[in-house]
């Protein structure tokens, strides 16, 4: 038999022991650990469905949050150009959160100029009576939740060690085909009244893809038809603000009040000369 023929018989090898997997690519695991990790199924009031069953809950509601999303920062920028198809972070992570049941989110994003027409109209009169859009009726943000990636990466290399560990001699046509994507992130919560920082908490993700036919002939003459996808970034970004929001929530639930002693904005502990 062939060199080729026997790399190929090598390759279906590996595939079968991949099958279970799909032989495309790991499941994106929160914190680099095993798993899934990213955001699935739905909620309504207090009620989920489908929930990711490693994401943090809470027994009891802590308050109102909002999520600001700030695209003047370079990250956003940076993010846009790497991964210009997934838009904004914040609908996954708004339905993270009232998934978790740890707060009531609240619209202030883009949704709020439809809201405030639907004022509008009501203020004109053309609404029929009873329609209860009158003042007093929206709910307070008790705190804002900010998002941010630090690190976001599609294929970073390939990883020969552990090809090496797992299948020796095979490792050279093993190697070639893996791949690691990873991510860091970011969350901070903001206190709206003070606008003190009550928690930040930083998450990660990251998984493997396996090309089949990449890691046996390097894509030579196969024109990318060979090789299977890596898995899209989006999986790994929200696996990483799952496990920061996880982060967060281990801290809500032993949370301590920070006290100055004198008061808080009076001037603190560390006396500067005159």
């Amino acid at each position: 038999m062939t060199a080729k023929g026997n790399m190929l018989i090598t390759g279906v090898l590996v595939c079968s022991i991949f099958a279970l997997s799909g032989c495309m690519s790991t499941m994106p695991a929160m914190g680099g650990g095993q798993g899934g990790g990213t955001v699935t199924g739905s909620a309504g009031g207090g009620a989920t469905q489908n929930a990711n069953s490693q994401l943090a809950k809470c027994d009891e509601t802590l308050g109102t949050v909002s999520v600001f999303e700030d695209r003047s920062l370079p990250w956003w920028s940076i993010y846009q150009r790497r991964a210009p198809r997934l838009g904004s972070t914040i609908p996954v992570i708004r339905l993270m959160i009232q998934q978790s049941g740890c707060f009531v989110v609240v619209e202030r994003g883009a949704a709020m100029k439809a809201m405030e027409a639907e004022r509008a109209l009501m203020s004109s009169g053309e609404m029929r009576q009873g329609s209860n859009f009158g003042k007093g009726q929206m709910v307070a943000a008790d705190y804002t939740l900010s998002p941010s990636i630090q690190f976001a990466e599609k294929g970073t290399g390939g990883v020969g060690a552990i090809a090496g560990a797992l299948f020796g001699p095979v490792a050279s046509v093993v190697a070639g085909g893996f791949k690691k994507n990873e991510a860091a992130t970011t969350l901070l919560l903001v206190d709206n009244r003070t606008g003190v920082q009550v928690s930040a908490a930083v998450g990660n993700a990251k998984n493997y893809d396996f090309s089949l036919f990449g890691g046996l002939f390097g894509g030579a003459g196969l024109g990318g038809a060979g090789a299977f996808s890596n898995t899209p970034e989006g999986k790994i970004i929200t696996a990483s603000f799952a496990d920061s929001f996880n982060q967060m929530v281990k801290a809500l639930k032993n949370y301590k009040v920070q006290k100055v002693k004198g008061g808080l904005g009076k001037g603190g502990r560390l006396r500067v000369g005159e």
